[in-house]
């Protein structure tokens, strides 16, 4: 029927290692591919606490159980505990998921630091960060990343010119419809961004009372005798341990729907991108989710 590239972001020390085995046996089982994107640098979860007085933030906390998904220790890191660095402790499970053949990429340097900063932050700061992140995968990989995934769905101007200057051919950085080329300060870049297009399982759960069975139903309900490609973005810290069991439904519904479960770089591979729009980067707030983050603007005018 259509593609489903997933996208899973690795956020934790603890989705690394323990999320991480959890996913490669279930895409194992369906024979799926996927893109892993990596926090390579310092856990720094317990920062996130500070989010604490921002709009929405308290209600989604609420929904999904944060404690349950990401454990006291976690949620301490940072505050209490000294952040570990994940891209030294975790290198093995790194290393496994590069073995069993998905793709691997940068997700970022310290996710909370940057997804509370970046948006307002000059070029120096943002070039420091991404190449922090883009030594370690290099280090770790032997090898210069595929494809970048913004912690949180937020960048800035200077991160989008820096995914040029790496020569990254694509990267899923935002929310959105459709591949398209960013346009960015008034400029088009050359990279495709591959947005994501499905809703979040924690964008769902618990929303108007729905349930994990009620959840996996909404998102198979959407791509139910559809041609529309998708990429449905997936969290180690959720659906490699809680969530689990729904992730594994939603392969099992999207494998007898007929789609094609695969990699972003498989996705990429299967696009005319000549005949691509370029669209603008815009900022907006999406359903379920707190805060703006980075959009799929409407496409220019050619």
């Amino acid at each position: 029927m259509a593609i489903i590239a997933l996208k899973i972001d690795v956020d934790t020390l603890r989705g690394t290692r323990e999320g991480v085995p959890t996913l490669l046996g279930l895409l194992e089982q369906a024979r799926a591919r996927a893109t892993f994107l990596f926090s390579l640098g310092p856990d720094h979860t317990g920062w996130a606490l500070k989010r604490v007085f921002r709009p929405g933030f308290l209600q989604k906390v609420s929904r999904t159980s944060v404690l349950e998904h990401y454990g006291i220790k976690t949620l301490l890191y940072g505050t209490l505990l000294p952040g570990p660095d994940i891209g030294r402790r975790a290198a093995a499970q790194m290393h496994a998921t590069q073995a069993t053949g998905h793709e691997i990429g940068i997700h970022t340097w310290d996710h909370v630091y940057w997804q509370d900063n970046v948006r307002l932050r000059d070029g120096a700061w943002t070039q420091r960060q991404m190449s922090l992140a883009y030594q370690r995968f290099a280090d770790i990989f032997g090898e210069p990343p595929a494809t970048h995934g913004a912690a949180g769905w937020q960048m800035n101007d200077f991160a989008f010119a820096q995914l040029d200057a790496w020569q990254l051919r694509y990267a899923s950085d935002g929310r959105g419809t459709h591949p398209h080329f960013p346009i960015v300060g008034g400029k088009r870049l050359s990279h495709v961004q591959l947005p994501t297009t499905l809703p979040t399982l924690d964008e769902l759960l618990g929303v108007d009372g729905r349930d994990a069975a009620a959840v996996a139903a909404d998102i198979l309900a959407r791509t139910e005798n559809s041609m529309q490609n998708h990429v449905f973005t997936l969290h180690a810290e959720l659906e490699g341990q809680k969530l689990a069991p729904i992730f594994g439904e939603l392969l099992a519904g999207w494998q007898r729907q007929g789609h094609q479960l695969v990699s972003m770089g498989d996705y990429y591979a299967t696009l005319d991108t000549h005949s691509l729009p370029a669209c603008p980067v815009v900022w907006g707030e999406i359903p379920g989710r707190a805060g703006e983050l980075i959009l799929q603007g409407a496409a220019a005018q050619a």
